[in-house]
């Protein structure tokens, strides 16, 4: 059987400093490895609060600064593999909301940059516009793994059906979104986004949210969660901060394609749409 074991890292975002984060998650993610994860994974700006106020000051660039070898560090002394959530990117004076993914070596093996930018106004809900700070990122992000291909997205990336497709007949047999959906998205929409992206697929979707600090300026939904390739929420946690490993088997996506074989019905001969919307 090819089962593979995921840790997923709710974290509490402090908002005293980056040192204070970066050592908090250096500590889930051995606590994570302690309880037998293979691959662990971050949530969105772990590092950071999620204010465009601090994506600057609380950016990185290089391999060498203080949030990304940690994470190069910790994948190759724990012997794992690691998707390191997101945080801020700086290059070329333009900031990125990105996420560095390294192998059991401590090698870079992928950088996700959001593709999409959280820019909504929801009437008496949550107002944020990440394009007044942040850059869009512009491809999708494979990466190998011993256990076979992965994707990862960034959060607002999962409402975007086309790109987790992509990833899907790329061969990505589980898709990573660290994101912090928020108290008026989350409990609408969070479980059915992965639920849905999981289920048209075929794939694992694993959810990793910070946890919810009502204290703050935004509040994120947490309910980190693990869908399987049926669409069944197969673990879960809470809003509290915590830790979730859960055994994956990747065969279970070849039975399931086999018992229900979607993308072999897919009729792309029909589906020539064109997407330009013409203004009157």
């Amino acid at each position: 059987m090819n089962e593979v074991k995921i840790g997923l890292c709710q974290m509490m975002v402090e908002k005293t400093s980056k040192q204070d984060n970066v050592k908090k998650a250096r500590n889930m993610i051995n606590s994570a490895v302690d309880q037998g994860a293979e691959i662990v994974v971050l949530p969105e700006m772990f590092n950071c609060p999620y204010n465009n106020k601090h994506f600057r000051e609380y950016g990185e660039s290089s391999l060498k600064d203080e949030t990304i070898s940690m994470l190069s560090e910790v994948s190759k002394e724990k012997n794992i593999y690691l998707v390191g959530g997101s945080i801020p990117e700086l290059y070329e004076d333009k900031v990125y909301n990105s996420s560095f993914i390294f192998n059991n070596e401590g090698k870079l093996i992928g950088k996700h940059r959001k593709m999409h930018l959280f820019d909504i106004d929801i009437k008496n809900g949550v107002k944020f516009k990440e394009s007044e700070v942040l850059t869009p990122g512009n491809k999708a992000t494979i990466i190998d793994t011993k256990w076979g291909k992965m994707g990862v997205a960034i959060c607002y990336d999962i409402r975007f059906p086309e790109l987790i497709r992509i990833m899907a007949l790329e061969g990505a047999k589980v898709v990573f979104i660290p994101a912090a959906f928020n108290m008026t998205t989350g409990p609408v929409h969070w479980d059915l986004s992965f639920r849905a992206r999981a289920l048209d697929n075929q794939i694992y979707m694993v959810g990793v949210s910070p946890a919810r600090n009502v204290n703050y300026s935004y509040v994120a939904y947490g309910n980190s969660l693990v869908v399987d390739p049926w669409g069944k929420i197969i673990n879960k946690l809470d809003e509290k901060e915590g830790i979730l490993v859960q055994s994956i088997n990747l065969d279970y996506i070849d039975e399931v394609r086999e018992s229900l074989p979607l993308l072999k019905h897919r009729r792309t001969d029909l589906y020539k749409i064109d997407y330009e919307i013409k203004q009157e």
